[in-house]
């Protein structure tokens, strides 16, 4: 059942911004801005801007993959023992690393069902949060959760994010 102008669905997935928190502080860590641009019926909302770090991926990577049965997960980057947030290649080599792995995970269908996906995506929810959401555990649904991030972070959004991903966008497959 396809319209003759159907418009073809996409996914922009950003991965930029590294910042150093608490830096000075023997716990100083570097999370990244995900930002979320889409037309996707998979998605709630269609634009989301997050900061993650990255041992949040490092659990994101273990739920998909117990959900995931037999279908590969994209690796992440490795975990360097000796990382260092003075160390600016090694923070870009990350980046991109963690850029690479979202874009491989949401061009594979199934993982755009999986809920814990577009609570890490689309809202700002602790770990503990997101899997206590998906077990029915909190007053607000999935959907209230990302709509409420929405609506609270459309104002934080500026032209220059949207701008940014323009016509550049990683095209996802049609679900």
């Amino acid at each position: 059942m396809m319209k003759d102008q159907e418009e073809e669905e996409f996914i922009t997935i950003r991965v930029q911004d590294p910042r150093i928190q608490d830096q000075g502080s023997w716990a100083s860590y570097v999370d990244y801005k995900i930002f979320l641009y889409t037309n996707s019926k998979a998605f709630t909302a269609k634009t989301s801007c997050v900061r993650r770090r990255y041992r949040e991926f490092v659990w994101l990577r273990r739920r998909l993959q117990k959900n995931a049965g037999l279908v590969s997960l994209p690796e992440l980057p490795g975990k360097n023992l000796f990382f260092q947030v003075s160390n600016s290649e090694g923070i870009e080599r990350r980046r991109q690393g963690l850029q690479q792995f979202l874009e491989k995970v949401l061009h594979t269908t199934l993982f755009l069902s999986d809920s814990q996906l577009h609570l890490f995506l689309q809202t700002q929810l602790s770990l503990a949060q997101i899997e206590a959401c998906v077990q029915g555990d909190t007053p607000f649904s999935v959907t209230e959760a990302i709509l409420d991030n929405a609506t609270s972070k459309k104002r934080v959004l500026d032209r220059e994010d949207a701008e940014a991903v323009g016509p550049v966008g990683y095209e996802g497959e049609r679900v």
